[in-house]
Parts: C-alpha cells; structure tokens; sequence
C-alpha cells in the first residue's frame, strides 16, 4: 500500500459518484477519498460496445469502479467498471454501508461527548489504529462493551460512549460450524461411557458447544465463536477430544455440516 492515502492505489475497489457524463467517458468523485476526481473512460464500461454511454450511469449515481491507474503528480486516476467482479462489487457494498453506519455512530457519539472535528479525527485514527477498520472496533465494543476498546487509548467517557450507542446499533455477527458425529462403544456400559464422552468434549472449549442426540449411533454437535477461526478451532478440539475419549474397538466417525453466520450488518 501506498503511504499517501490521500489517494487509493491500482487494484483498490471505490465506491464513486457520477459528476459528468460525456461521449468519451464518465466523471467521478471517489466518495471515501474526499471526492478526488477520477475518470471512467468509455472502453472500460464493458467488454463490448457502448451504444449508448447515457444508459450506463446518470449524473448523482453510484459506481462500485476500480482503480487501474494513478498519475501521484497530477492527482488522475484512471478507473474501470468492467473489471470489477460480481463478488468485489458485493463485499464492496457491504464494506461501504458498514463504513456510513459507522461514521453515523461516531458523529453521535462526537455530539453526546462533546468533541469537535479535529478531536473526531483523532478518535478515528486511534480506532483503526488498533483494529484495522471503524467498524470493526465498533463490533468490538458491542460484544465486549467500553472494555472491547482498551487498547485504542481512549478516554474512559469516550470508550463509555461508543459502547452505549454501538450497543444499541450494531448486532455482533457469530460464527456456527457443526459436525455429525457417529460414535458407538461395545462396552456393556457403552451407552454411559459414550454419554461422559461427549460431556468432556463439551466442556473443552470456551466457545458455545452443543451436542444433541440424532438418532443412535449419531449425535450433531454444533459450535458457536465470534469468528469463523475460533468456531474451527474449537470443533477440532471437540472432535479430538471425542475420538480420544472411545476405545480402540469402538466406532467414531464424523461428516462435517455447512456453517452459518448469525446477525451482523451488512
């Protein structure tokens, strides 16, 4: 990434407001950079032909464009609609939505705390200092509240702050991976050694850890974590924990189901 940022580097996917419509191309201003200029030129609308440039976009739309040049010295940036992918369009949105809620929730708390532009700034900086977006130290302070931000060296009214309205604002995603699993015992008491079995496994993990019954031999066992790594890490432990805990002789065996993402913003 370049150092100045004052301007997205090649490759970067922007969000763009359509300020002028010509024969040759299409005028933008690149809404998260301050509203630089950039430019769309027509034979990079699509693959094919333009008949028609006016079909395209209209003056106030927005674009979801990519970034395939940038002159530092000129401050031009050269931008293409046709190389942009479906899924780099659609995480795009999500990112950009999330990125206007956040700032909706920093601006009330600049106004419930009583800090002007330049102290907002600062406070932005400091948050995605520690973690990487505003959003994202936003989440953090919804699940864990004004101690989610302790390391972003805040003040404890502004941590105080953030946590209260982005409690009321924001729902944490949680990440759910599931497993069934076959296991059986030729024990004459296999039914209670199997039962202990699974209470152990249960017990391993600090994520959210269910095992019910699916019919004998199967048991479905699904866990819940704040991220898709912890959930993984965490059915791995359970699924060890399991398979060591039945005998050399006895079944174990597992298929694993699909996962789900609950709640979050997108």
């Amino acid at each position: 990434m370049s150092e100045d940022r004052s301007l997205p580097d090649p490759g970067e996917i922007v969000v763009c407001t359509v300020r002028e419509i010509t024969s040759h191309g299409i005028y933008v201003n690149l809404d998260q950079y301050d509203g630089t200029n950039g430019f769309l030129h027509v034979s990079e609308i699509s693959t094919g032909w333009v008949r028609n440039i006016d079909r395209v976009a209209k003056v106030s739309q927005k674009l979801i464009l990519k970034v395939i040049r940038v002159n530092r010295a000129r401050r031009e940036i050269d931008l293409s609609l046709r190389q942009v992918t479906n899924e780099e369009r659609r995480q795009k949105v999500i990112e950009w939505k999330r990125e206007e809620r956040a700032l909706t929730i920093i601006d009330a708390v600049s106004k419930k705390v009583g800090i002007d532009d330049v102290h907002v700034r600062e406070l932005r900086q400091k948050l995605e200092g520690e973690f990487g977006t505003l959003y994202a130290s936003l989440e953090a302070a919804a699940r864990k509240g004004a101690e989610g931000l302790s390391g972003a060296g805040l003040t404890d009214k502004e941590a105080e702050a953030i946590a209260e309205i982005a409690s009321e604002k924001i729902i944490p995603p949680r990440y759910e991976v599931g497993a069934l699993v076959e296991v059986s015992s030729r024990s004459p008491e296999g039914i209670e050694q199997v039962k202990k079995t699974l209470l152990a496994a249960a017990s391993t993990s600090s994520a959210e850890v269910r095992i019910t019954y699916a019919g004998a031999p199967h048991y479905r066992v699904r866990i819940t974590a704040d991220d898709y790594k912890q959930a993984e890490k965490a059915m791995d432990a359970v699924l060890e924990k399991i398979k060591g805990g039945v005998g050399k002789h006895d079944a174990f065996g597992f298929k694993r189901e699909i996962s789900r993402k609950h709640g979050g913003s997108s």
